[in-house]
């Protein structure tokens, strides 16, 4: 019974394979016959509206696919460029930055070859600016021979404050604009001296200038260096710029007048200095302060101090 239905199956494959053989070959006699050409330029014509509107809409679909595309692809473009932008800017205001810190060194370095004393590099790292004080910290201390009194200078030679404390690896300075600062100043017109009190507000006040001394604007003002005798010198050495007369107060009936100074170097914003490693100020070491005068004949053994004669006390009228 199987063997039947199977046999039925493939007469019926046959036949059909057949039949469609035979229809094919008489599609292809009859399609090279003027009349089926015909039929066929005729449905084709008739067609050909949808055709151009299936056209149509491939392109439509297809433009809209290669915008797509091309918005991506000017998306990731973008993504890149303002990566690409921003590293730039990046380095650009690196290198600025190279470029700033570069002159300022180079600044310095010409300060340092013009002074007469030896001196350290320094950065600063920290700043104390509340309303009273005008401290700032810099990265060196004793383990570049740092020590208390050490005069710090900033770009241009300009005065810039004393080392107050250090510990092994920085310091603190006191700048000359912190209100407990008090410098010895002298004009550089007539070398008329005045002491420069620090004041918060942007420029120093320069009191008890002699009045008979004139005091004339944009006068520069340097360290006066003052030696007070006995040994003692200033604690700042002599003829270190300290800033510019902007303003004189005189009173006519005074015996002093005042200038106001603008520091040679924005006090607020400093980066690098350098500190005065040599120079001494203030009293001598005890080993190199004078002694007493020996009482009687004799003369001072080879190596010994120069001696002071005490001022002799005022006698009291009888």
């Amino acid at each position: 019974m199987t063997t039947l239905l199977n046999d039925r199956r493939a007469r019926r494959r046959s036949i059909t394979y057949v039949v469609l053989l035979v229809t094919c070959l008489v599609l292809m006699v009859f399609s090279s016959s003027p009349p089926v050409q015909e039929l066929q330029k005729g449905i084709a014509f008739a067609f050909r509206p949808v055709q151009s509107a299936v056209d149509s809409v491939a392109r439509s679909v297809g433009s809209v696919v290669s915008t797509i595309t091309e918005i991506d692809t000017l998306r990731r473009t973008n993504d890149q460029l303002a990566t690409e932008n921003a590293t730039l800017r990046t380095q650009n205001a690196q290198a600025q930055e190279l470029e700033h810190e570069n002159q300022l060194l180079t600044g310095l370095l010409q300060v340092k070859s013009g002074l007469a004393f030896q001196s350290v590099a320094a950065s600063v790292i920290g700043r104390e600016t509340s309303e009273f004080r005008r401290v700032v910290t810099i990265d060196i201390g004793t383990d570049r021979g740092i020590s208390v009194g050490d005069v710090v200078v900033a770009d241009g030679g300009a005065l810039a404050g004393r080392v107050t404390d250090v510990t092994g690896d920085t310091a603190s300075v006191l700048l000359i604009n912190d209100t407990t600062s008090t410098v010895i100043g002298q004009l550089g017109t007539n070398q008329a001296t005045g002491s420069i009190i620090g004041q918060l507000g942007g420029v120093l006040v320069m009191e008890n200038i002699d009045s008979t001394e004139r005091v004339e604007i944009n006068d520069q003002v340097v360290t006066a260096g003052i030696d007070l005798g006995n040994g003692v010198r200033s604690p700042f050495p002599k003829g270190l710029l300290i800033g510019t007369v902007v303003d004189v107060q005189r009173d006519a009936n005074a015996v002093v007048q005042t200038a106001f100074i603008e520091p040679a170097v924005d006090l607020d914003k400093l980066e690098y200095v350098l500190v005065i490693t040599n120079y001494k100020g203030g009293l001598p070491p005890v080993d190199q302060q004078a002694v007493p005068c020996p009482t009687g004949g004799g003369t001072l053994p080879i190596g010994e101090q120069p001696c002071v004669t005490a001022t002799p006390s005022p006698t009291t009228a009888p």
